[in-house]
């Protein structure tokens, strides 16, 4: 035989007579023939065990259903039930208590805030509509409504100024197709 490599790693394969000296290594060498027999008794008895326990529970699984059949118990309800106890278990928590204090205080704050920013809103409004600048501005608009009414044709004091801006659309409409005639005529010349 040639030499082998010794390590981890090696690149041989086994041989037959590796494979033969790993058959012959006995594992249960440790425990003696009468406690080999102890131990399959045992196990034999465990399972007999399991197998009377797993026919017990599905009896008494069957049992269970039949009652909760006979009580009107359904899935739904169930379900129902285990929602309402997991609700009311979390309102009685510590945390959820000091979560919905916390946003109580944080909605009365925000809305004293609002409160008190359409507060000042009003007033900086009021203060703007009696101040020169506005009244002058509020001066120009009527003059700008009193010389549309009379360029349209209406009284000078007739009419809202929605009726106002009505009827000058419905003039400068009609103007329209007149002034885009004269436009070309004069492009031509």
């Amino acid at each position: 035989m040639e030499p082998r490599q010794q390590g981890l790693l090696d690149k041989e394969p086994l041989k037959e007579v590796d494979e033969d000296m790993v058959s012959e290594v006995d594992l249960n060498n440790t425990i003696t023939e009468e406690e080999r027999e102890e131990m399959e008794n045992e196990l034999i008895k465990l399972e007999e065990e399991i197998t009377t326990l797993k026919q017990v529970l599905a009896s008494k699984e069957k049992r269970h259903l039949e009652l909760k059949q006979k009580l009107g118990i359904t899935p739904l309800s169930e379900l129902r039930q285990n929602f309402s106890r997991s609700w009311c278990d979390m309102q009685t928590s510590t945390a959820y208590k000091k979560t919905s204090e916390t946003l109580s205080t944080a909605g009365q704050r925000t809305s004293a805030a609002f409160s008190n920013l359409g507060t000042a809103i009003t007033r900086k409004f009021g203060d703007m509509r009696n101040s020169p600048s506005f009244k002058s501005f509020e001066e120009k608009v009527e003059s700008t409504v009193s010389n549309i009414k009379s360029k349209v044709g209406g009284t000078g004091g007739a009419g809202s100024f929605e009726e106002v801006l009505s009827s000058a659309a419905h003039a400068s409409a009609q103007d329209t197709p007149t002034n885009n005639v004269m436009e070309s005529s004069d492009r031509s010349c």
